[in-house]
Order: C-alpha cells, then structure tokens, then sequence
C-alpha cells in the first residue's frame, strides 16, 4: 500500500509564499486543500538530523501562527507519548506549549492596550 501526499507552493515576485495547497490520496476531499502555513521534518538517519521545511503565506496572521505553534507542539506531545510511553517528559512539552500560548496572549492583550 503506498500514499502521496501532494504540496503545492505559488510564490510572489519576492519568492515569498503567496498560496499553500496540498491533497494526500488517502484524503476524503477531492480537491486541493487551502493552507496558511505547513511545517515539514524528515528525520536524517545517517547525519542524525532533521530537515525542515517551513512556509506560510502573507494571509498567516500573528494570533494563528501561535495558534499553530501550540497546536504543533500538543500534538508532537502526543505523537512522542505513544513512541515512548515517557509521560513525565510528554507532560513538561505540553505545560511548555500551554505556557507559550498564555504568555503569547498576554503579550497581545499588552499591545492592545
């Protein structure tokens, strides 16, 4: 059994992403998805390093991009914890990405003021 996972970058004049699709053969849409943003890793096992492709697109907002980032981290906490069964360690990732968002939140509420 294979699947393909398809990701289609349009970029500006500057290079710079201006529109993110993406379709996996085992999706039930049957049209390319809108995205504001992908983060990509492969793990490396010869050098022992993971590659990364990160993009979003000017439409990404600030609030979302955090959104994001915590989402990420929740589920790369959950994603570690069925690898390892290391709850202690999945518990300290995932009080960080809270923390993050609190302090993200405080941060814009300071800025509004």
């Amino acid at each position: 059994m294979k699947s393909t996972i398809t990701v289609e970058v349009s970029l500006d004049k500057d290079k710079v992403p201006d529109k993110i699709l993406w379709t996996a053969t085992d999706s039930t849409a049957d049209m390319m998805q809108k995205a504001k943003a992908t983060m990509l890793a492969f793990w490396d096992g010869e050098d022992k390093s993971a590659l990364r492709i990160d993009l979003w697109t000017n439409e990404m907002m600030v609030d979302e991009m955090a959104d994001f980032y915590y989402q990420t981290m929740m589920g790369m906490a959950d994603t570690f914890d069925r690898a390892t069964r290391l709850h202690p360690l999945v518990d300290d990732m995932k009080a960080f990405a809270k923390e993050f968002l609190k302090k993200f939140k405080a941060t814009q509420i300071k800025e509004n003021s």
